[in-house]
Parts: C-alpha cells; structure tokens; sequence
C-alpha cells in the first residue's frame, strides 16, 4: 500500500493548482527525485534556484550519504583468509573507487546558502575520511603494525596498540575487554563470553583477536571520530524539501 502526501510551501491565491494560475505560477519547473521510501515530484523557481544546484544538493543527501565503496567487512575467519588473499585487488579497486567518486563528488554545484555549502565540505572531508580508513582497514589484516601510521591513532590509540604490540599477552587483555563491554549490551551476554573462550582456546586465537580488535574496535572507533552529528539530517532533508513551492510524494508505508 502507498500513500500519497502533498505540500505546499506558498499559499496560492487562485482556485486551484489545475486551474489557470498566474505567471510566476507557470513558470514553475518539475523536478523528480527519490528518496528513501518516496518518489518525489517537485515543482521550483528557476528565478531561484538552478537544476545543477538541486542536482548537486540531492546528491549529497541521497547518494553521497553513505555506502560509498566497497565493503569487505571481516565476521569470521574465512573473511579474513579472503582479504588476505584479495588485498592487493581490493585495494586497487578502492582506489579506483575514489579516483571515479572523487571527481564527481568535488565537481558538483549547490545551492549557494551557508547550510549547503557547509553540507559539500562536510561531505568532501567525510569521503576523504572513509577511503582513508577502508585502505587503513585492508591492510592493518595483514600488517596489523602498518596501524602505528594511520591517521586515526590518536582516536583510537588503545586498539592500535593493542594489535601492533609485540607483547601478545597485551592484545589478548585488550580484546578481553573489548568482549566483555560488547556482551553487557547483548542479551545474553555468557554466549557472547562462551564464544571468547572458545576462540580463545583456539589455535588461530590472535586471528580471531584481530577481528575483533581491528574490524569492530578500531574501525567502529575510526568510523566515529569523523561522521557528522546524525541528528542534523533530519533537518537538512526537510530544508531541501522546502526548495520546492510545491511538492507531491507517493510514499510506501512503513
């Protein structure tokens, strides 16, 4: 089932929007665009705002927000084995990744207001950030000491020092801990510690350390230290709605 919503931005003084308007009215341009579970039809000024610069803006919100390259999230041993194996591959299609993305994403237009501006450098230093961290990440599996290097070692210098040390009894106190912290928050915290121990008794244990200490602990920590404040979204994606004078959404329901 969808529903429909209508907004109106101006009050108009004619009898309806299928009715014969006036000029300004008229000359109002159609804009379409999706969003995360509404397709948008928007109507703006052109004596206003741009195409390019409504293209640049809906970008940023909807397409440079998140996901921007490749995971290779390690969960378990074979994940690890796989970027291991894969890591030069991986990397070089990273790269290519933000060669490709980069380029768009420092040549788009926006609407030229502060907020929107800000958003792009937001937005800029943010991309940097990720792929910085994706090739960090990929490569600490194999050299876990190439993370004394990394850009976030002051943010996340417990972690780092635990897998780069070459005291293991270190990294094993850290990692306990680490697992300790995570099973308060599950609900049933003695299978999140029953499965310590047994990876702990394993032979691959400092395998399953990194996993842990590399793939949640720093990169959780790295990941955080350079996101925007989430609760600023909600009013940016209603500010772009507003661009619009009029603007229709035929949405799913939740």
């Amino acid at each position: 089932m969808r529903k429909v919503i209508v907004t109106l931005s101006v009050i108009f003084s004619v009898t309806a929007w299928g009715q014969k308007k006036n000029t300004k009215t008229n000359n109002l341009v159609l804009y379409t665009y999706q969003t995360f579970n509404c397709e948008n039809k928007g109507y703006f000024d052109p004596g206003k705002y741009k195409k390019e610069e409504i293209d640049g803006v809906n970008k940023l919100l909807y397409q440079f927000s998140s996901g921007l390259f490749d995971s290779h999230t390690v969960f378990k041993l074979s994940d690890l084995d796989d970027v291991r194996k894969n890591k030069d591959i991986y990397l070089q299609n990273l790269e290519k990744q933000y060669q490709e993305k980069k380029k768009e994403l420092y040549g788009i237009q926006v609407i030229n207001l502060p907020e929107w501006k800000k958003l792009h450098q937001e937005t800029i230093q943010t991309f940097e950030n990720e792929y910085q961290l994706k090739k960090e990440d990929l490569t600490a599996y194999s050299d876990p000491a190439s993370l004394k290097n990394s850009k976030y070692y002051t943010a996340c210098k417990e972690y780092i020092d635990a897998v780069s040390s070459p005291d293991k009894q270190k990294m094993y106190t850290v990692w306990k801990t680490f697992v300790e912290a995570k099973s308060k928050d599950n609900a049933d915290p003695k299978l999140v510690m029953d499965k310590f121990k047994s990876q702990f008794s394993d032979p691959r244990k400092d395998d399953y350390a990194l996993i842990q200490l590399i793939g949640f602990g720093f990169y959780n920590c790295a990941n955080g230290s350079f996101r925007p404040d989430p609760n600023d979204e909600g009013a940016l994606y209603e500010k772009f709605d507003k661009v619009f004078v009029k603007l229709k959404q035929d949405c799913d329901e939740p």
